[in-house]
């Protein structure tokens, strides 16, 4: 296992639409899995597709267990949501890929998914709460979209300046 570069905005990976993984679950897409994981909670986040460390496949993974617990990995390999209810529900959203952004996202409160787990088995279930968020958060980073898509423009520039910024500040602080 190894512990990936996560892409950040303004990165035009971010924006690229991913593809399905061709063939199944393999030991390369369970590498793949594994790498993502680990990254995953070293950054730490609680999901993480694959697109954000610049590999265009339809991957995710995902841990929702809370600081103390048992850690709980979840496998997405081609994942699709089947089915929404009306009802939304704002949640307050944060990515990896936009680090230290925060802000309310409005989304179906309960969504069906189907996919892929870690052996290759297909899954079909209702998820519900922070896992129906995290979900859907993840399958839009398959689709190039980032949670600050979901703002005004103002504030998506000002979060993708203030990425801008941290960034160059990180370089400089490593140049001295």
């Amino acid at each position: 296992m190894a512990i990936r570069e996560i892409l950040t905005v303004p990165d035009p990976r971010l924006k690229q639409v991913s593809k399905p993984v061709e063939g199944g679950v393999t030991d390369e897409i369970r590498a793949l899995m594994d790498d993502m994981l680990e990254t995953m909670y070293d950054a730490p986040g609680i999901g993480l597709a694959a697109i954000q460390i610049g590999v265009p496949l339809r991957v995710i993974v995902m841990d929702l267990a809370r600081e103390g617990e048992e850690p709980q990995p979840r496998y997405f390999v081609n994942p699709e949501i089947v089915e929404t209810i009306e009802e939304t529900k704002p949640y307050e959203e944060g990515c990896l890929s936009v680090p230290d952004i925060f802000d309310q996202v409005e989304r179906p409160a309960r969504c069906r998914i189907r996919y892929l787990d870690y052996d290759g088995n297909q899954v079909d279930e209702w998820a519900e709460d922070l896992y129906a968020v995290c979900i859907q958060h993840e399958m839009d980073h398959l689709e190039g979209t980032l949670f600050i898509d979901y703002l005004s423009r103002l504030k998506r520039d000002r979060a993708i300046d203030k990425v801008k910024k941290a960034k160059i500040r990180a370089i400089r602080e490593d140049a001295n």
